[in-house]
């Protein structure tokens, strides 16, 4: 039967509709991901690619053949190594205090009280981490009359690195100091170096380079070995000179517990200066000019500006690691509950197989089938309806198809299939006039790409048998499974979906009803209106809105339908970004729920309290997973970083297989789980965070329907199928081409 009406859909506020596709929140996002990897990848070099401990030690020494004689025999400040090399020495009875390695928060202040109240000065060569950390320890070392040097950025052995990288570290550690105190230095002491017999070959390259960008190169005549800790006599002895003549003390106030060379301090100063020493800075005790100097403008803006940064990257590197966790710990916890949930209500619907939902529903049903340009499936869809074991009338509504679907349906000439055509006005209108055409009190929508099991409809419409259910979701499943995207959307619907929607039926708080497979009271949809079209998720919005009138929605696995997926990531995209957005959508529309009381409430506080921590909050910070992963890789414990992938991937595979084994499936497809990490993840955290972004800026989408690929089959002997009685189940049909079903033991 054909019913060539022309059905006026309601209004969809096209007039107050910007149909607009952002593209300005890609561009900032793009930004932000650039600025980010930027931050951390100089985060991670400063952090954890060289670094300083207490057991930091010279590396042996090399040939130095190539060490000029005047210099290993010469004074420790050693000037114009590039050119015309030359060493100065320490005044007689002079002592240059020096402090390698800070500023520390906890020692430097110390040594800065005892060398303040022995009015003494002293030189620090800080290391750039250490400045951009602590840069008020280094205003306060300059503000007490101390001088700085520069001793690297991240403190690395200069020799092992390559030139560029010794100018990186140089100029790094340069701009800390003038963004943090306002001045530059001229005095360098590289990490590693002690006295100049000490040089080698690789030690005079890098005085040559540092030279070459203008840094004189400052040694040391006397070592207190306070890094080793040896007790405070100790390193009073070794920092106390022999004799009259001048010396450079090399000290630490930074790489571990500094306690022994502050209580030494304490007892050399008084000391030497008992002797008759006195305690100059570096350039004061040779006589150098002026090597700290006021910053230039841009050098201190310059300066500023990587202290700014650096300090940011260690926020968003804490902010990052709190965010896994949250992560990680939100992840277990749906894991614990869903699989918790799934077991219990397995559990449930097996104490009930006896006893079924009450009575058998025997009644006819109404089946619509909207269709729009669904030529490629709808035969195959139809004649699955039309070898159904239930009574059912089809009503397959042709909302304004240009594919010739009415025509093809038409021309089959099957009893029991009306043709409905309106002019297209979308889903929830097609929807609509398919329901105003039935005449049964139970309707089942289908899409016009989905095909059903002889016994689907029997089974999908007993928990009616409650008069309490006002809607029932089956189980849809992917038919074409092929290739890589076939099976991890496969997984998707086994493992996510379904797994879902038994917690949802155990909770009471089922948010959707899936539109390729769903069942319904008509006066429950009467009740409401019918499907309202202001969502793009029509099954999402009509499920909440039954739950909100009180009605129970649950879920029954054993009804199975079978749909294409798509079949290319650009049409998964569209696919899950009108879901995602739909979802959105309905949320809040329905966001009264979470204050209402008996069934909304339980929507409200349990469904989409669910929804919007597993499905919008967890996706947007997967991200924040892989950046930290990678990070971890590159900058922390690598092997640390695996194993955490390796336990996530575990507990996603042990899902996995108890929800295929729940759904009688082969749990084959779970081998391509690892590669799902590397595409499909990201795909869909990409497709959540466009939907947020296109929700925030009120932008509204128009219904984008799916290519179809016609991997659908009709069931063998659907052309004419034997009735039965009311109540009576006819002859069961196979359906060809699909995968089959798996017998298997109830998991306990």
């Amino acid at each position: 039967m054909t019913d060539r009406r022309r059905r006026s859909a309601p209004a969809r506020h096209h007039s107050r509709t910007r149909h607009i596709t952002p593209r300005t929140h890609w561009l900032l996002l793009s930004v932000l991901a650039v600025t980010l990897s930027a931050a951390l990848l100089l985060q991670g070099y400063t952090h954890h690619m060289f670094g300083i401990t207490a057991d930091d030690v010279p590396t042996a020494r090399g040939h130095s053949g190539t060490v000029p004689g005047q210099v290993v025999h010469g004074g420790p400040v050693i000037a114009d190594a590039s050119t015309f090399p030359h060493t100065a020495r320490v005044k007689a009875r002079t002592v240059a205090l020096t402090f390698d390695d800070g500023p520390d928060p906890v020692w430097t202040p110390r040594i800065l009280d005892v060398l303040r109240r022995n009015h003494v000065h002293a030189t620090f060569f800080v290391v750039g981490t250490q400045v951009v950390a602590h840069p008020e320890l280094v205003r306060r070392i300059t503000a007490d009359g101390n001088q700085i040097g520069i001793h690297t950025f991240t403190h690395p052995d200069l020799a092992h690195l390559a030139p560029w990288q010794r100018s990186l570290e140089l100029r790094e550690t340069q701009l800390a100091v003038a963004g943090a105190a306002g001045v530059t230095t001229a005095l360098l002491r590289p990490p590693y170096s002690s006295e100049n017999d000490a040089l080698d070959d690789n030690d005079w390259a890098v005085l040559k380079q540092a030279d070459a960008a203008g840094y004189v190169t400052v040694l040391t005549t006397r070592d207190a070995e306070d890094w080793q800790r040896p007790g405070v006599a100790r390193i009073v002895s070794n920092a106390t000179p022999h004799g009259h003549a001048g010396q450079i003390v090399l000290m630490h106030d930074a790489g571990g517990d500094r306690s022994q060379t502050v209580a030494a301090l304490r007892s050399l100063i008084p000391r030497l200066k008992a002797r008759g020493f006195e305690f100059a800075t570096v350039s004061d005790a040779v006589g150098m000019t002026a090597p700290v100097r006021p910053a230039g403008p841009g050098d201190h803006l310059q300066g500023l500006a990587l202290i700014r940064m650096l300090q940011a990257g260690d926020r968003i590197v804490w902010l990052l690691g709190v965010l896994m966790y949250a992560a990680g710990a939100i992840s277990v916890l749906r894991a614990v509950v869903v699989l918790i949930a799934a077991r219990r209500h397995r559990r449930l619907r097996k104490g009930r197989r006896g006893r079924t939902w009450g009575p058998p529903v025997t009644e006819p049903v109404s089946v619509i089938v909207p269709a729009y340009n669904e030529r490629a499936g709808i035969e195959a869809a139809v004649r699955s309806l039309l070898a159904s074991g239930h009574p059912v009338e089809i009503i397959v509504v042709d909302d304004g198809s240009t594919d010739g679907t009415a025509d093809l349906v038409e021309s089959l000439h099957l009893p029991g299939v009306r043709v409905i055509r309106q002019q297209n006005a979308g889903k929830p209108a097609a929807l609509n006039t398919g329901l105003a055409a039935a005449t049964c009190a139970l309707v089942v929508m289908v899409d016009g790409d989905t095909v059903f099991e002889p016994d689907t409809v029997r089974t999908l419409v007993q928990p009616f048998s409650d008069p309490r259910v006002g809607a029932v979701s089956g189980n849809a499943k992917v038919v074409n499974r092929g290739g890589l995207l076939g099976r991890w959307q496969h997984i998707e619907y086994v493992v996510g979906f379904n797994l879902d929607r038994r917690l949802f039926d155990l909770a009471q708080c089922m948010p959707t009803v899936p539109g390729a497979i769903g069942a319904f009271r008509r006066r429950a949809l009467l009740g409401l209106g019918g499907v309202s079209d202001v969502t793009l998720a029509e099954d999402t919005d009509l499920t909440m809105a039954l739950c909100r009138a009180g009605w129970r929605v649950v879920y029954e696995e054993g009804a199975r339908a079978w749909t294409e997926a798509p079949a290319s990531l650009n049409a998964l995209w569209r696919q899950r970004y009108r879901w995602c957005y739909g979802t959105l959508q309905a949320m809040w529309k329905h966001r009264g729920a979470l204050v209402q009381r008996g069934a909304a409430g339980k929507l409200g506080r349990r469904g989409l309290g669910y929804l919007l921590l597993f499905q919008v909050l967890l996706p947007l910070l997967a991200p924040v997973v892989d950046v930290f992963a990678v990070y971890g890789l590159l900058f922390l414990d690598p092997v640390r970083i695996t194993g955490l992938w390796l336990a996530f991937l575990l507990l996603q595979l042990v899902m996995g297989l108890y929800a295929f084994r729940l759904d009688g499936e082969r749990p084959g497809p779970l081998w391509s789980l690892p590669l799902q990490q590397f595409v499909y993840r990201q795909l869909m955290y990409l497709v959540v965070i466009q939907s947020v972004f296109t929700a925030l800026s009120g932008s509204r989408l128009r219904w984008q329907r799916m290519e179809r690929y016609g991997s659908l089959q009709a069931p063998a002997g659907a052309k004419a199928p034997r009735r039965a009685p009311y109540g009576g189940v006819p002859e069961p049909a196979r359906l060809d081409g699909f995968p089959q079903q798996v017998p298997h033991e109830t998991p306990q």
